[in-house]
């Protein structure tokens, strides 16, 4: 008998979706919304099959489940599944990439706007009543600019970074990438050290993944390397930045804006040091989700356990 369960399913679908579909390739399904992480096996304990979004699927946990032949990471990252010991048991590990691309970068220049354009200050003050009040036609916050010819440095260049660039390209921006990966420069992207990245980019904006090596990239040693006034954007996991140096930097206007949509604890904590600090526009980590997104996520999730019970497993993790 094969038994799937869902651990966090509102976490990826809030009730657009059915899961019924996951029924066809298992003898049980049990789906809940939320786990805590002192429910984890007890809920898990008898399951052949686990598909997991932020619940830590950890070593002693696995240890434990006998039945467990297969954990489906319910979006690209899977920080929160030991890997490396599901290998060593032969239990098959997948994720769900490339579902998110266009919707996180739409996002990345979505906060880049806000804060070069002010489009909700301006609309803040529309509505309080200053533009019907204005002598003049129209009125502006004076430090309002253009994105053009701005150089952006991009941290990470799998797709999401790629396509950063993509768009940055097409507002005319300078375009900067330090990636792991050594590449030719290209007529409209530049190739660099972190260091030079650090140094000449107006804007940076991070889309490498987190490991030991980039845990807290930004901090209070790599930010003195910056411009002054450079905006850091950061649309990939929260642990990259080291909070208490960036509200420092903030404060001291070092650093002009911090465009976040991840925090290093989630949910955000009340005591994050980045809470009410000026120019730090915060959103709460949605930049994966609008409905086509999340679509395209839950047809690949499908697909990912189709493949593993035909015996065929895709976007496998070792």
């Amino acid at each position: 008998m094969k038994k799937l369960v869902v651990l966090d399913a509102f976490s990826v679908n809030s009730g657009d979706f059915s899961w019924d579909d996951f029924s066809k390739f298992v003898d049980e399904i049990k789906i809940y919304d939320r786990t805590n992480k002192d429910e984890v096996f007890d809920r898990i304990k008898d399951a052949s099959y686990i598909l997991a979004c932020k619940s830590l699927i950890t070593r002693d946990i696995i240890e434990k489940c006998n039945n467990l032949e297969y954990i489906g990471s319910m979006a690209t990252g899977f920080n929160h599944i030991d890997v490396e010991f599901c290998n060593q048991k032969n239990i098959v590990v997948t994720n769900v990439p490339d579902y998110s691309t266009n919707a996180v970068s739409e996002l990345v220049f979505a906060l880049i706007f806000e804060a070069f354009r002010k489009v909700s200050e301006h609309n803040n003050k529309v509505q309080k009543g200053e533009w019907i009040n204005s002598k003049d036609f129209c009125f502006y916050n004076k430090d309002v600019c253009e994105i053009a010819n701005k150089t952006i440095g991009i941290l990470g260049y799998g797709n999401i970074g790629k396509k950063v660039s993509k768009i940055a390209q097409a507002f005319d921006m300078k375009v900067l990438v330090h990636t792991r990966t050594k590449r030719e420069d290209t007529e409209n992207v530049k190739f660099v050290s972190k260091e030079e990245l650090f140094k000449n980019s107006d804007i940076i904006t991070l889309h490498c993944p987190l490991n030991d090596e980039t845990k807290e990239i930004i901090n209070k040693d790599s930010i003195s390397k910056m411009k002054d006034g450079v905006i850091i954007v950061n649309t990939g996991r929260g642990q990259l930045i080291n909070e208490i140096d960036l509200r420092d930097a903030l404060n001291s206007k070092k650093v002009g804006y911090a465009l976040l949509d991840v925090v290093s604890v989630e949910p955000m904590k009340k005591d994050n040091p980045l809470l009410n600090v000026e120019n730090c526009i915060i959103t709460p980590h949605y930049g994966w989700c609008p409905f086509e997104t999340r679509k395209r996520l839950f047809e690949i999730l499908m697909k990912n356990l189709e493949n593993f019970v035909k015996g065929n497993p895709i976007n496998v993790i070792k």
